[in-house]
Order: structure tokens, then C-alpha cells, then sequence
């Protein structure tokens, strides 16, 4: 199935949710991994791959690598492709920024649905994982899953965190405030 009708499918999903179950501000400011979240976070990874397209063309990124078009921009939200493990950033409904990433592997997944960021440090250590140092640490749970710079081998190798490239992090920690909309999406491909 190709990615246009993996989410023309994901869209009539949502289509067919009834508006009862709409987002409200307080349930995005808690965070979300129902159901509604899940597929409107993957909906919109998939949107990020054509709006990429749309702005850079046939971009090919390799692990650690990223485009920022907009070192001023100001993040309204960020969404995260965990299949294709790339992180997008928009401000307003521009796309400004794409990066690789490396997510949650099998064992330890990265949740998909909508996060708010609920904490930003600088530089964090890990209270589960013998003190791993997690530079611009954003965090989007109550359980320790972070954005934060680290290892980028190419393909989903954390406990669940997403990493980032560490000149990447450190524009998108200053790009973002407590708050900021961050959805993680996976499809069905």
C-alpha cells in the first residue's frame, strides 16, 4: 500500500470517529495514547514526509543527519515518523525543520499519540539507565520518555526515547517551550 493510501485509509478512520471524541486543550495538554491520538499522530508523520518532499524535494538523509530552514522559527509542533525514524517541525503550518532519529526498539517502544513537552533541562541524566547523559532533554511522559541528543546508528536502538542529532537538539530545545505539541506516529505499511 503506498504511503498517499496508507493515510487516505488513516484519514477515513479518523473520519469516522465521532466528534464527541475531539481533541479538546485539556486532553492534549495531559498527553494522549487512545486510540484518536494514535491515528491523528500517524496521519500527520505521513503528511510530514510530503511536506518534506514539498520543501527540500527527494531528500535523503543518513543517521545523524537534518535540515533546518528557519534558525528563527519559533516550534508550534513537532511529528514524529517512527517508521521512517525522522522528526519534523512546524511553525505554524510551515514545515521549518526534518531530522533522523533513532526511537524505542521492539522490547522498549516509544509510545505513539500526542505529548505535550512537560519538562526541558539542558542536560539530564537518566534516573533508570546508570545515569546516561540525555542533553536537551525534553520530556513528553511521567514515565521517562524523552527528546534528548544521542546515538543515531540508523535504526530504532533506545529504551524508548526519541534521540536526536546533538547540533539538531540543541535548535530544537530552543525552538519549543513547556507545552508544545509533540505527536508520534506509526503506520501500517
Amino acid at each position: 500500500m503506498s504511503r498517499l493510501s496508507c493515510a487516505l485509509a488513516a484519514a477515513l478512520t479518523l473520519s469516522l470517529v465521532p466528534a464527541a471524541s475531539a481533541f479538546t486543550a485539556e486532553a492534549i495538554n495531559l498527553g494522549s495514547e487512545d486510540f484518536d491520538a494514535r491515528q491523528q499522530a500517524a496521519v500527520l508523520a505521513l503528511a510530514g514526509l510530503e511536506d518534506v518532499e514539498a520543501q527540500y524535494g527527494n531528500l535523503s538523509l543518513k543517521p545523524g543527519q537534518f535540515r533546518w530552514s528557519d534558525d528563527g522559527a519559533k516550534a508550534s509542533r513537532v511529528v514524529v515518523n517512527l517508521n521512517e525514524q525522522l522528526l519534523f517541525v512546524y511553525s505554524g503550518s510551515d514545515l521549518v525543520a526534518v531530522s533522523t532519529i533513532s526511537s524505542g526498539t521492539a522490547k522498549n517502544p516509544t509510545p505513539s499519540g500526542i505529548f505535550p513537552i512537560m519538562e526541558k533541562r539542558r542536560m539530564h541524566r537518566s534516573n533508570r539507565y546508570n545515569d546516561a547523559p540525555m542533553p536537551f532533554m525534553q520530556r513528553l511522559d511521567n514515565y521517562g520518555i524523552a527528546l534528548h541528543a544521542g546515538e543515531l546508528p540508523g535504526y530504532p536502538a533506545s529504551h524508548g526515547c526519541i534521540r536526536l542529532p546533538r547540533e539538531f537538539a540543541a535548535k530544537l530545545f530552543a525552538a519549543t517551550e513547556v507545552g508544545t505539541e509533540v505527536l508520534v506516529g506509526a503506520y501500517v505499511e
